[in-house]
């Protein structure tokens, strides 16, 4: 093959780099086209927001238990024979629940009423799950007095200098061993 030849060819694309790039633009359209489908199944079903907070894992736990995915953002997360649920979950390496933003009330005793019968009580049933990745890895199930056992006087700690602090929420994680001494594993 002769320079002038060469030079006038047109410029061979590697093959490799193609199909990378072909592969990055389907992947783009997949993803907007699920992430609208998503959307929509959630509207047509009237679950809520999929893409608010941990919200898609909150209804992918729902159906994966058969319960009945609540409405709305606020509240119960679900359904299930007893009542409402209230759901937690974690891509963390180990099993946790995190509580946070609990509204501070003006005393103590006011404080231990609401998370009785608004925020912790009114849920009887608290579902722990452990993602990796899209896959639920395990769930458990705690009732709502251990909860408020593990977190009432690590909250009241909190309650104490609440006032101090920039952002006066109450907030706890309810760790590993916990969670495996006092629920039930069902996943």
């Amino acid at each position: 093959m002769n320079k002038s030849h060469a030079k006038n060819s047109p410029a061979k694309k590697s093959p490799a780099k193609t199909s990378t790039t072909k592969s990055f633009v389907n992947a783009k359209s997949e993803f907007s086209m699920l992430f609208e489908r998503m959307y929509e199944i959630c509207e047509e079903n009237n679950w809520g927001d999929p893409f608010s907070y941990a919200r898609s894992r909150e209804i992918h736990m729902a159906n994966l238990l058969g319960h009945r995915v609540a409405p709305t953002l606020s509240g119960a997360n679900a359904f299930n024979k007893d009542g409402e649920c209230e759901y937690k979950t974690t891509i963390g390496k180990s099993i946790s629940a995190k509580y946070n933003g609990v509204s501070v009330q003006d005393t103590w005793e006011n404080q231990i009423e609401y998370l009785n019968k608004q925020k912790i009580g009114k849920y009887k049933n608290h579902y722990f799950g452990r993602y990796d990745g899209s896959k639920i890895v395990e769930i458990y199930v705690m009732h709502y007095t251990k909860v408020l056992e593990f977190l009432l006087p690590r909250l009241q700690k909190q309650y104490s200098n609440s006032k101090k602090r920039k952002d006066p929420r109450l907030g706890c994680t309810i760790n590993k061993s916990f969670i495996i001494a006092n629920s039930k594993r069902i996943v």
